[in-house]
């Protein structure tokens, strides 16, 4: 089982950026694709961008393409969101989540491990 633990939310206004962490601990995440996902209030959470154990498949939602970029450092067990152009719509409770099997998975009801989320406030 692996944990998981995000970090670098925050308050930032419109057009900005922030980098957002997971960091993994229990296993290395190399075994897992992995993926960041988001909630607003009174919403479904919802896929963001999705990443294969070694990064050569990558889905983005169509909402964050060109403005977000994943990736993952499996020797540091820990995976990155650069989020650029933040939009105040982006503002969410951002999760990151990993599975078991195959990857580019974008249900948030078939991955397995969560983190408790991080929160991104963007103003307008």
């Amino acid at each position: 089982q692996v944990q998981l633990v995000e970090s670098g939310g925050g308050l930032v206004q419109a057009g900005g950026s922030l980098r957002l962490s997971c960091v993994a601990s229990g296993r290395t995440i190399s075994n897992y694709p992995m993926g960041w996902f988001r909630q607003a209030p009174g919403k479904e959470r919802e896929f963001v961008v999705v990443i294969s154990r070694n990064s050569l498949s990558i889905s983005y939602a169509d909402s964050v393409k060109g403005r977000f970029t994943i990736s993952r450092d499996n020797a540091k067990n820990t995976m990155y969101l650069q989020m650029n152009s933040l939009k105040p719509e982006d503002t969410a409770v951002y999760y990151c989540a990993a599975r078991e099997g195959i990857s580019g998975v974008v249900s948030p009801s078939r991955y397995d491990y969560w983190g408790q989320g991080t929160q991104v406030t963007v103003s307008s």
